[in-house]
């Protein structure tokens, strides 16, 4: 394949704009096309909990979590929730995530696929906010993980596989945790901080200054919302928006949890889905971690963010268009008072934002990356779940190298986006 083609990337988030900058790299045309502004409260990028955790391989269904489903339906403020009118459409969806989990050997295929793709991923992002000139906002410095017991962490299947597929982290007894986190609540008495780990300051100012950098390196930015692909055979004529066709030579889906119309309209009905997710932010808090951490019984990771101190967390599958639950962000709240008793009671109303975005989902929890069935002109770039804004620098990278026609340099095939087909 020839470089120098017009490549239309749809889908402005971390993804998209990454791919853009390394498009641009390879020397191609690149124009984006996305109704929204990058980096806004709408996109999933926005609220993310703001970890670039390489670690996170092991993906949201394990080996006997089909027993919880009922809990899941019956409660609609616990860590994953099914609202019940939903349940018939996302059925399908739910069938293959329970099986992507059913046993160990399955979930370990999907850590080792997903290290490949997350590690190293604090060090490029690093390197890309360098170049964006907004190198504050990207920190290598650890995330720390606390539970309220060592049983807690040893009976984690998830951290037996992390160490099987070469993460390391350093341990900590209670004292040792106390040290470093004064203000935690003292139930928590074990903690891992695994040091490889990093974070992003503020993902949606940092996605923004990727996509001025992406534009500042030649691209184009088209604020329209994309409907379809347009082929001739096998050949790619145009990607179709709201307001008209844009031609291009090749296009690139990462439209996030909106990508599946758009894959469909060239033959490939993806099972993607909506895990919707929600945070919640203090400003100026006064107190809180030091560090970044998760809370192993509250499944709810903490960061400090430019803009507060943001907790975020849960699952909710309700699709794309019904209205957010709210309680759901105060449960996140409430979490993060008990989690640091020191934190003020009385806290204004008017500093704590809540947030709502839908993260885009595959059953087994590894993105779609590679070629359309149709067409070697289009590209999928899209699904990562919860590994969306850690997994960003390497995807476009792959992206990329797929446009110009060369060898990915990880393996491609536990993303291949047939696997479903």
């Amino acid at each position: 394949m020839a470089t120098g083609r017009h490549v239309a990337i749809i889908g402005a988030g971390a993804v998209g704009v990454i791919s853009a900058i390394e498009a641009l790299r390879e020397g191609h045309r690149v124009t984006l096309i996305d109704p929204g502004e990058p980096g806004g409260e709408q996109a999933a990028s926005y609220g993310n909990a703001g970890w670039l955790s390489s670690h996170s391989v092991i993906p949201p269904a394990e080996p006997g979590v089909w027993k919880k489903v009922p809990g899941y339906l019956i409660d609609p403020l616990g860590p994953l929730a099914i609202r019940w009118s939903y349940l018939p459409k996302a059925l399908p969806w739910l069938i293959k995530y329970l099986l992507s989990g059913w046993t160990e050997a399955r979930v370990e295929k999907t850590a080792f696929a997903l290290r490949d793709l997350l590690k190293d991923a604090p060090l490029l992002h690093k390197k890309l906010a360098e170049e964006a000139g907004v190198p504050e906002l990207i920190e290598r410095n650890g995330v720390m993980h606390v539970f309220p017991s060592r049983g807690n962490f040893d009976n984690d299947l998830g951290w037996r596989l992390r160490k099987k597929v070469g993460v390391e982290w350093l341990e900590l007894n209670a004292d040792e945790m106390r040290q470093r986190e004064p203000d935690l609540h003292p139930r928590y008495t074990f903690g891992v901080v695994v040091e490889e780990a990093g974070r992003c300051r503020n993902p949606g100012a940092y996605v923004a200054a990727l996509a001025q950098h992406a534009l500042a390196s030649g691209a184009k930015h088209v604020r329209a919302k994309a409907t379809g692909l347009k082929l001739s055979g096998n050949t790619l004529v145009a990607v179709v928006t709201e307001t008209g066709e844009i031609p291009c030579d090749a296009a690139v889906v990462a439209a996030g949890a909106r990508s599946k119309q758009l894959t469909a309209s060239v033959g490939d009905p993806l099972p993607l889905e909506t895990e919707r997710g929600y945070h919640v932010m203090i400003e100026n808090p006064e107190t809180g971690p030091r560090s970044s951490m998760m809370a192993s019984d509250a499944k709810m990771v903490v960061n400090w963010t430019g803009k507060g101190l943001r907790a975020a967390g849960t699952v909710e599958i309700a699709g794309l268009e019904a209205a957010p639950n709210w309680k759901r962000a105060e449960i996140l709240r409430n979490h993060l008072f008990s989690m640091f008793p020191k934190l003020p009671k009385d806290i204004p109303a008017s500093r704590i934002k809540t947030w709502f975005g839908h993260r885009p989902s595959m059953p087994d929890g590894r993105p779609c990356i590679g070629y359309a069935r149709a067409s070697r002109d289009i590209v999928y770039a899209f699904g990562h779940g919860h590994v969306g804004l850690v997994g960003s620098a390497r995807t476009g990278r792959l992206v990329a190298q797929l446009l110009s026609g060369k060898q990915p340099e990880i393996p491609l095939a536990p993303f291949a986006p047939d696997r479903f087909l």
